[in-house]
């Protein structure tokens, strides 16, 4: 008979989803307008960019898969990675979205080693994150209970990030020095996010133990997992559901950009704050 998950722990797990959903936004929404608004760099270029590394991207997910399954700790399997990335993925983020003054070959390079970089952090934090919700709980009403959680505070983490995140760059730096107003607020961000990952880790137990006392050969996992015909079904309708959100996150900020034009409408305050159009 195992213990109840208690709503702390229930609430801890979703403030790991909640860190990563804040950075996850603000790239798909914003990123390709910080690097040709703000940064400089051509479109194409930035297309470019994102689909070299996100090729790569996804050849290192299933490594991180790979190197988390096999880490034994204290702390367990998964837990770790959270306590060990959370600054580094806070500070990764906020080098993604700083401006140094370099020549149009040096920004290129400079976007490239600190996106790449960002997203294998991501991979590197966010994969054992999502194993962990297998080991927290044998019990599957357990776990189904801990993904609505973690959903729940996923959509909060993406209505913080969207909601104030050009107001506090209108804030911190507004159209005088709008590259200060970018960094800034991903600080801000990125110290919310990190403290929210060591809150995850604090949180949450892992209870559920392998049954197996040698693990499988790489290969061995390989060749089962080509045979898994759900698991086939589930990353078929996992990549369905990723290119659909990229797309419509992607195509936002320049539509309201460039097709409704935001300056040309007024602004909506709330508590003396000036939100944008996207945002809300």
């Amino acid at each position: 008979m195992t213990a109840m998950i208690t709503l702390k722990e229930k609430i801890g797990y979703g403030l790991g989803d909640m860190a990563s959903s804040m950075f996850w936004k603000l790239f798909g929404s914003y990123l390709m307008i910080f690097y040709t608004d703000v940064f400089g760099l051509p479109a194409a270029v930035v297309g470019t960019m994102f689909l070299i590394t996100r090729v790569w991207d996804s050849a290192f997910d299933p490594i991180v898969g790979v190197i988390a399954d096999r880490t034994q700790t204290r702390w367990g399997k998964f837990r770790p990675y959270l306590l060990y990335l959370a600054v580094p993925f806070a500070l990764i983020g906020i080098f993604t979205f700083t401006t140094p003054e370099l020549n149009d070959t040096g920004k290129l390079v400079y976007a490239y080693i600190t996106y790449s970089l960002m997203m294998m952090v991501y991979s590197a934090i966010n994969v054992p994150y999502a194993s962990l919700l297998g080991v927290i709980s044998p019990d599957p009403k357990e776990r189904n209970t801990l993904s609505t959680y973690r959903m729940t505070f996923a959509y909060i983490g993406s209505f913080i990030a969207l909601l104030l995140f050009m107001p506090m760059v209108n804030l911190f730096g507004g159209a005088e020095d709008e590259q200060r107003g970018w960094m800034l607020s991903v600080v801000v961000i990125a110290v919310m996010c990190a403290a929210l990952f060591y809150l995850c880790f604090a949180l949450t137990r892992e209870r559920v133990k392998p049954i197996r006392e040698v693990q499988n050969s790489l290969k061995d996992d390989l060749k089962d997992l080509l045979h898994n015909r759900p698991w086939w079904i589930l990353l078929g309708a996992g990549v369905a559901a990723l290119v659909f959100n990229s797309i419509r996150a992607g195509a936002q900020a320049s539509y309201f950009q460039s097709f409704v034009v935001e300056e040309d409408h007024s602004t909506v305050s709330f508590f003396c704050v000036s939100f944008v159009l996207c945002g809300l």
